[in-house]
């Protein structure tokens, strides 16, 4: 699926349920939202028969399982193990991850491994337990510490540790993540907060950026900077880890990525397409509009219609989403997405 960028998308997002059991402040409201009816939701069948129609025939290589929160999919295992069974024309295996809350994914990590599942990011801003609970809203910490521990005992990984950092809340813990995350084998990829919240509460103003987190890590540890062709279209800048004054030649500790969505922009490399949990096509997760593809199923359209419709809905990609580039955020050069992000999906 090409875009007129000349942008090529290999990546899929495919959100499962735009359902949370936590409730960052970052992205919804206390009371939560009001959810999507089961009924408009994409069966598990319909899920794989979409991710099969992007594998085979749109070209899409990699397909990560998002929210809301995925572990709240009780079919989650059977449409992972579907995607792994999924060969690309060339013949390689199709790369199934997943992007979680991991509250119960430590009873659930063996079975996902089992259906092929390769790597998992776990959303996690704090180590310390009282802040977890101010910043989700819930007291869960442990649950998300076993989640992780269980994925990596379980053979998936490396874990990717995903960390918002908000301004006079957990902005002093960069390091303190970074030290966690190597001493027990995860990455960590520390995220600009993005205006996708649901309450429409996001400001420039409020943002920790990536110079803050460099800046932050730089204090602890030297950083250097990963060979930017290895990047791609990931949305992740890396760079190597090692103690503070250590021979550059000796090995790193490890690598952290930083995400900066907002304020170094990495729209002109996007390689990726969004299928919402009720079968709308996304061709970037700050779009204003949609492309029904759920509808086309359930009126009996085939596969050559499906993946035609879906082809013209990439072709309608932006070049870019705007962030940044002017201000304030009413402006012309950036419009809110239709949909906060819990509805979207990462």
């Amino acid at each position: 699926m090409v875009d007129p960028s000349g942008r090529t998308a290999v990546d899929l997002r495919v959100s499962l349920t735009d359902r949370c059991n936590l409730r960052c402040g970052y992205c919804m409201p206390p009371e939560g939202l009001e959810w999507m009816p089961s009924g408009d939701l994409l069966t598990d069948d319909e899920v794989v028969r979409l991710v099969r129609l992007a594998v085979e025939r749109l070209g899409v290589r990699e397909v990560r399982y998002t929210g809301g929160e995925p572990l709240l999919r009780r079919g989650l295992e059977r449409v992972v193990a579907a995607t792994t069974a999924l060969r690309t024309a060339d013949g390689a295996p199709v790369e199934a991850s997943l992007t979680t809350n991991a509250l119960g994914l430590e009873r659930r990590a063996a079975g996902l491994a089992a259906a092929g599942l390769r790597r998992v990011n776990v959303s996690l801003d704090t180590l310390r337990p009282e802040r977890f609970a101010q910043i989700t809203r819930r007291d869960r910490h442990a649950d998300v510490l076993a989640g992780a521990a269980a994925a990596a005992a379980a053979g998936i990984g490396p874990v990717k540790v995903n960390a918002v950092l908000l301004p006079g809340v957990n902005d002093d813990e960069a390091p303190e993540l970074l030290a966690w995350c190597l001493a027990s084998g995860y990455e960590l990829r520390v995220i600009e907060q993005m205006p996708l919240d649901a309450q429409g509460a996001w400001t420039r103003e409020g943002l920790v950026t990536a110079d803050d987190v460099l800046a932050s890590l730089r204090a602890a540890y030297d950083l250097e900077a990963d060979d930017p062709a290895a990047r791609g279209g990931s949305p992740a800048q890396t760079w190597w880890v090692r103690a503070r004054g250590a021979d550059p030649s000796t090995a790193p500790l490890g690598r952290v990525g930083v995400i900066a969505s907002v304020t170094r922009q990495f729209c002109g490399a996007c390689d990726r397409t969004r299928l919402t949990a009720d079968g709308q096509v996304r061709s970037c997760l700050f779009s204003t509009s949609e492309t029904d593809l759920r509808g086309l199923l359930r009126a009996g359209a085939d596969d050559d219609e499906v993946a035609d419709v879906w082809r013209a809905a990439m072709w309608g990609k932006a070049p870019a989403h705007g962030i940044g580039e002017a201000e304030p955020l009413t402006t012309s050069g950036f419009a809110r997405a239709s949909r906060p992000m819990s509805a979207i999906g990462g």
